[in-house]
């Protein structure tokens, strides 16, 4: 073998061992999202508001408002409180009959606004009949039994607490569903079973989603309503959660179906605002919770994984990519000063990192979706194998999406937003109300 691809080999099997290393107990951590937290029933039931943002949503509601109808928490122990735009939005007289309070917030230009605006609104005693605030996307739908459990889940000692997420696509036709829709539900359970159960284990703040996620009162009421008005306001959520100490649950037994994008392009634009909006937090957060760990002496566990927990994976594709690079161009020499090293050297040197890279992450995705397939029974078996061999291609993504969303931080602007092409559902709760739903 040639000396100089030796070297690059050597140097890129050492790199990518650095990065496994680093990365271990996040690897070994993925035995949590096969292990469920215990199960707690209520010893008593609490008051809880559920809250969905719902300017310009008319057309599609009326599945969260049927769902919301038909729970079986004791409808004297939850609220539904709608927010809007404007008073003549359709919405209004939607969430009238199902015996909804709304609240009209003019001013509201995203969905920080639009809660900020809620929490403002109301009185101090209106505040206090609350034990819980639940936050619900009006694209969403719930199942029947998922106010009972967010009851259940308030007998743990958490300050936030995390709902499980299906995809509402999958309560369609397959025509509701795509490739991309696939794989962004499949960030579901990468996020929640292999991420944060691991992250409860270890006490570290989740990866908080403002989709079906409930706060305690005394999280309001500390933070003064809802002051984030980033792209990504549960992303900065979390980063306060690191600051203030408060704790998070993700909660598996009560479940949200969220909507996901069908096309490329609209999937592309939402994780554009996401990662945007995670600069904007990092920006706004990062001295803070650098100087409140100087203060301490040392970094806990959620600030070094804040700081720290995505070095090994930047490490290990950055390896990856410098290699192929380095591999193209020797290739291309050896190939023009007609040496027979340029065979090897692509295969070495090009291929060989560009499979292992692909292996790893189709791993990765198999492994995601074991820890949660229930969450994706409704696929077919070549559905399935699709969204395997194509979720690599779609994870790579995150790439350009992570350099152009730190350009946009740097030049202090943001994507443009644009209301979410919405999907028409046709008998969507079926499915939840003759219970094919089921807790683990």
């Amino acid at each position: 073998m040639n000396e100089v691809i030796r070297i690059v080999l050597v140097a890129y099997f050492a790199l990518c061992l650095a990065s496994v290393i680093c990365y271990l107990p996040k690897i070994l951590g993925f035995r949590y999202g096969f292990k469920r937290p215990p199960y707690r029933r209520a010893t008593a039931r609490r008051k809880i508001s559920v809250i969905v943002p719902a300017r310009n949503e008319s057309k599609i509601i009326g599945d969260l408002f049927a769902s919301l109808r038909g729970q079986t928490y004791d409808r004297a122990f939850f609220d539904v409180n709608v927010i809007v735009q404007d008073e003549n939005d359709p919405t209004v007289a939607l969430a009238n009959e199902l015996g909804a309070k709304v609240y009209v917030v003019p001013t509201q230009t995203c969905k920080g606004d639009a809660l900020d605006g809620y929490f403002k609104a109301l009185s101090a005693e209106e505040r206090a009949a609350y034990d819980a605030f639940v936050i619900v996307d009006a694209d969403a739908v719930v199942t029947p039994d998922y106010l009972a459990e967010l009851n259940n889940a308030l007998e743990n000692d958490y300050d936030i607490f995390l709902t499980r997420k299906f995809a509402k696509n999958y309560l369609g036709d397959k025509k509701d569903r795509s490739l991309f829709s696939n794989c962004s539900a499949l960030t579901w359970p990468i996020i929640d079973d292999l991420g944060n159960l691991y992250r409860m284990q270890k006490d570290m703040p989740l990866t908080l989603c403002g989709q079906g996620m409930m706060l305690r009162r005394r999280v309001i009421e500390e933070v003064g309503g809802w002051p984030y008005r980033t792209l990504t306001e549960d992303y900065e959520l979390k980063l306060v959660s690191l600051l203030n100490g408060y704790k998070s649950m993700y909660y598996p037994y009560a479940v949200i179906y969220t909507e996901e994008a069908l096309s490329h392009d609209e999937n592309y634009a939402r994780r554009i605002r996401w990662l945007t909006g995670y600069a904007q937090c990092d920006k706004k957060y990062k001295q803070q919770i650098r100087r409140q760990a100087k203060e301490r002496g040392r970094l806990n566990s959620g600030e070094r994984e804040y700081f720290f927990g995505i070095v090994p994976l930047i490490l290990f594709a950055a390896a990856t990519f410098a290699t192929m690079a380095a591999g193209a161009g020797l290739a291309i020499y050896y190939f023009l000063i007609e040496q027979p090293y340029w065979y090897y050297t692509s295969w070495l040197l090009v291929f060989m990192p560009a499979l292992v890279l692909y292996a790893l992450l189709f791993l990765y995705g198999v492994l995601a979706y074991f820890s949660d397939r229930e969450a994706f029974r409704a696929l077919s078996a070549r559905e399935k194998l699709a969204m395997f061999l194509f979720n690599p291609f779609y994870l790579l993504e995150y790439i350009p999406i992570f350099i152009k969303s730190r350009r946009y931080v740097r030049k202090d602007s943001a994507p443009e937003w644009k209301e979410t092409e919405r999907i028409d559902y046709d008998e969507t709760l079926r499915r939840t109300q003759d219970g094919e739903e089921s807790k683990e």
